[in-house]
């Protein structure tokens, strides 16, 4: 069963055509400020209603603009947590958990389990004032989920806390989801958040959909030049090829050599988990644009890392919920255990800017007929 939107909405100059499925699992959403995201969500939930297009949920049609059919928010077994948690400010936090129990002979044992689950015992009869950010942020999410919703729609939901809540409501979150039997959508404007919880992410730009990809395959191979950004890349150049499989890159004056054409077969992937298309295995387009990610740069002078290894040996391992980013690499020196995961392996060093061999590359070329540029790793 899965998740299925496909719907456009025109708001003034503004126009939403968001079309994703997702079938299980966490979904990030990933844009700028006013791409559509939190306007997808609000779709989703039935808050707004789309001009035209279908959304269904695990073979249930919450709305389709042909059959004439737009479900009641409280009938589409969606759990919303909102930016500003939308709490009720007269109501207790017991009373706000229990809004969201539609079955009331339920509700007192539910709201129980909530508070035990959430650790809200001895804050039953406060008011949102008097809680804490994380409080309020609990209570959202102990209200959403005593719904037993079949989806979890977050929206920027750790914007309002600090750094040192983030973290802690980051493991808490984490916790919930490997709980959650259903599916959730996660809007954020972290690409840290979207690499730590999503399985899969689509990428919006402008009100449209641009891909959708699994998180890792999308920070490896972004596949278009806003994707690339949008995951933090900031080294682009312009290149022109100048031999086989060896390019110029034309900002930095420095001449890169490829990868070879055998891409290593690492985690049953086509491409061998290198991120290299066929394309760009094969023969290269004579020019397009480069690049490459600061943490792939080792200068060839160091004499070791910076973490202490001698160039060319493998980083330790770093927890996926340590507050580690995407393309981050571990210092830490602890060995792979449960939990843990390789993120990045030291490159070939950059030897005084020439004749680099990166194994982490990527090429982009122009769209024909089209503004976007394809991005090819």
């Amino acid at each position: 069963m899965s998740l299925q939107v496909h719907i456009r909405k025109k708001l003034g100059d503004f126009v939403l055509e968001a079309d994703f499925e997702q079938e299980e699992g966490c979904m990030g959403i990933l844009g700028a400020s006013g791409c559509g995201k939190s306007m997808t969500l609000k779709c989703i939930a039935g808050i707004e209603t789309p001009d035209s297009g279908r959304i269904c949920l695990d073979g249930q049609v919450l709305f389709d603009s042909e059959k004439k059919i737009n479900q009641k928010p409280q009938k589409r077994q969606v759990g919303f947590l909102f930016q500003n948690y939308a709490l009720f400010p007269t109501m207790t936090v017991e009373e706000n958990i229990g809004c969201g129990v539609r079955d009331r002979s339920l509700r007192k044992q539910i709201v129980r389990e909530q508070i035990q689950r959430f650790q809200l015992q001895g804050l039953e009869k406060l008011r949102p004032s008097q809680l804490s950010g994380g409080q309020q942020q609990r209570t959202a999410l102990a209200r959403m989920l005593a719904g037993r919703p079949g989806i979890i729609l977050l929206d920027e939901p750790f914007s309002a806390l600090d750094s040192f809540l983030r973290d802690q409501m980051h493991r808490e979150l984490m916790e919930i989801l490997r709980e959650f039997s259903g599916k959730t959508l996660l809007v954020s404007h972290s690409r840290e958040e979207i690499y730590k919880f999503c399985d899969t992410v689509t990428v919006m730009e402008q009100g449209r959909t641009l891909m959708t990809r699994g998180t890792r395959e999308l920070f490896a191979s972004p596949g278009l030049v806003s994707a690339a950004r949008l995951t933090g890349l900031k080294n682009i150049s312009p290149y022109r090829k100048i031999g086989h499989r060896q390019v110029l890159a034309m900002d930095w004056n420095v001449k890169l050599q490829l990868p070879p054409e055998d891409p290593r077969k690492t985690d049953g992937r086509e491409d061998g988990g290198t991120g290299l298309t066929d394309a760009a295995a094969g023969e290269l387009p004579e020019q397009g644009f480069i690049g490459i990610r600061g943490h792939h740069i080792l200068a060839a002078s160091d004499t070791a890392a910076s973490d202490g290894r001698s160039k060319g040996e493998e980083p330790a391992v770093e927890r996926k919920d340590a507050g580690g980013r995407p393309g981050g690499i571990s210092t830490d020196g602890r060995d792979a255990g449960e939990g843990t995961e390789a993120w990045n392996l030291y490159r070939p060093v950059l030897e005084d800017m020439q004749e680099a061999p990166f194994e982490d590359i990527f090429l982009l070329r122009n769209a024909q007929g089209g503004d976007e540029k394809p991005l090819w790793w």
